[in-house]
């Protein structure tokens, strides 16, 4: 199924692999960005370098013409020496060569109109005292890289040349190189969107071609079902680990933090599926805590040896038995009901007829024989002080009318009103017993009789047919669950029965008597309920009457 995404500003949010795409493109152009503002500034780096190496290499060759050294003692500025400078820029591709005096009067100058004036920039402290600088000042043309030397005469400091480049020239070098490096970083951007677009189609494939919220609102879903289940439910990975636990597995299994190793908190069912689960599994009988359980197995779909785990569902056996009786009973009142409905239709019938037929005195006789078959019926059941036990029994007798079978209750049935409280094992026990009864005559005629007798030992019932009776190859097996000589999917209302006798210390047993097969069910007197005591007051009262 398919969910609604989420809506922006009136159109729907990009895919999963368009946002992918977008983000990496995002970092990548972040990081081609940085990338490029690193390398700008190391080139930089290496071209000031490189055109400082250059100026001071020109200043050194220009401090010891003669013609500089002479002009730098004289102090005056000269128009040959101007002209020869400026011929030897040119030559050195500079942008200026700059001769000062001692005082730092320009004797040689790019602009003759800026001769005779004081060089800029500040930096001439270290030529005329002797050292070779490279530094990045701006003077008159503007901001450049300058090699400094001093000029010497019989030791002493004279004057200074200066070449300079202008730092428009020192970007052209970047730029040149980031050029160069272009293609590199149109290569990567071309090969990281390429990149990116398969890891999105890789990842949606993994995920089941379900988008981000997708996704959340699927686990959202998840945890409300989880949350909702009245049974427990577990999840187990391959490796035996439980990674997925409902609110009332959590309560069955204890709380702890997933995930944790299944043999730690339920050794029975890790020990059964520690090979995996190749199939589906269900209503399998195991034991959590001290009490049984029914699981059902359902297999994760993985790859590997073991597979990918399964999800386990459980709950208490005796809730399970307890609906399955309430289905039961429903239906038996259904089947009692549409029976009845049957046979009053067959008798009215016949009566109806009879009267069509002016015979008003045979009428007269058939519905005085079905009073007389009702109240002989009654008086049999006039022992059983247990109603529902006796609504039950007039029931089956109805659907045996409609079966054509006939059905009775022994002389003698009596019972208390004691097992008023035990009346749902009563009527479970009569109920199944009965219906299987009638369904081992399968069609044929026979007869079926139950008889209820209490003693001061308890009550004993039996319920008896005319039926071949049990096979032998289930004789042994016959009250297991699932165990029927009827088909796949019987074999749970002897089974429930057996447990409810049982869990009152009762015994349920069969055999065969003359023809005929017999199944008993003993149950041992129940304990009176306990007087709750008085308050003091009402004691203090008693006490004074």
């Amino acid at each position: 199924m398919r969910l609604f995404r989420r809506f922006r500003s009136g159109r729907p949010r990009a895919g999963l692999q368009g946002r992918l795409v977008r983000w990496h493109l995002l970092v990548l152009c972040a990081m081609t960005t940085l990338l490029v503002a690193v390398q700008s500034w190391q080139l930089y780096g290496e071209a000031r370098a490189r055109l400082g190496e250059r100026a001071l290499t020109t200043s050194r060759l220009v401090a010891r013409l003669p013609e500089v050294v002479s002009g730098a003692a004289s102090g005056r500025p000269n128009p040959a020496l101007n002209a020869r400078i400026n011929a030897l820029r040119g030559a050195a591709e500079a942008d200026f060569i700059v001769v000062g005096d001692r005082a730092g009067i320009r004797l040689a100058h790019p602009v003759p109109a800026r001769l005779g004036r004081p060089m800029e920039g500040g930096d001439n402290v270290e030529p005329f005292a002797g050292r070779e600088i490279v530094s990045v000042a701006r003077g008159s043309l503007g901001v450049s890289v300058r090699g400094k030397v001093p000029v010497w005469q019989a030791g002493e400091v004279v004057g200074v040349v200066s070449t300079g480049y202008l730092m428009p020239q020192v970007w052209s070098l970047v730029g040149q190189a980031l050029v160069g490096l272009l293609p590199w970083f149109l290569l990567a951007l071309a090969l990281g969107t390429l990149g990116a677009v398969w890891a999105a189609r890789r990842l949606r494939a993994e995920i089941l071609n379900l988008e981000p919220e997708e996704i959340a609102a699927l686990a959202r879903q998840q945890r409300a079902v989880l949350a909702a289940l009245r049974e427990g439910v577990i999840a187990v990975d391959p490796a035996g680990q439980v990674t997925l636990v409902s609110d009332r597995a959590a309560a069955d299994l204890g709380e702890r933090p997933v995930p944790y190793p299944l043999a730690e908190v339920w050794p029975e069912l890790a020990h059964l599926t520690r090979g995996g689960v190749g199939a589906r599994q269900q209503s399998l009988e195991l034991t959590l805590r001290g009490g049984p359980v029914l699981v059902n197995l359902e297999p994760l779909d993985g790859s590997g040896p073991s597979g990918g785990g399964f999800v386990a569902g459980f709950r208490d056996r005796a809730q399970a038995l307890a609906l399955a009786e309430e289905l039961t009973h429903a239906r038996g009142f259904v089947d009692v009901l549409r029976a009845q409905t049957h046979e009053y239709q067959n008798r009215l019938h016949v009566i109806s007829g009879l009267l069509q037929l002016d015979r008003p005195e045979e009428a007269l006789r058939v519905l005085n024989a079905e009073i007389r078959s009702d109240a002989e019926f009654r008086q049999l059941l006039r022992d059983v002080q247990v109603p529902r036990l006796v609504a039950l029994l007039a029931g089956k007798r109805e659907r045996a009318q409609e079966l054509g079978i006939e059905f009775g209750v022994a002389e003698g049935s009596s019972l208390s009103p004691t097992w008023e409280r035990h009346a749902d094992t009563l009527v479970t026990a009569v109920g199944n017993l009965t219906e299987n009864a009638f369904e081992a005559l399968a069609g044929r005629p026979g007869r079926v009789t139950v008889l209820i007798g209490e003693d001061p030992e308890g009550v004993q019932l039996s319920v008896e047919d005319s039926g071949p009776g049990v096979p032998d190859d289930l004789a042994g097996t016959l009250y297991g669950r699932g165990v029927s000589s009827k088909g796949e999917g019987r074999g749970h209302g002897l089974a429930g029965v057996f447990a409810r006798v049982q869990a009152l210390g009762g015994q349920l047993r069969h055999r065969r008597r003359e023809g005929r097969t017999v199944f008993e069910v003993s149950l041992p007197t129940p304990h009176p309920a306990p007087l709750m005591p008085l308050p003091p007051a009402s004691r203090s009262s008693e006490a004074e009457g």
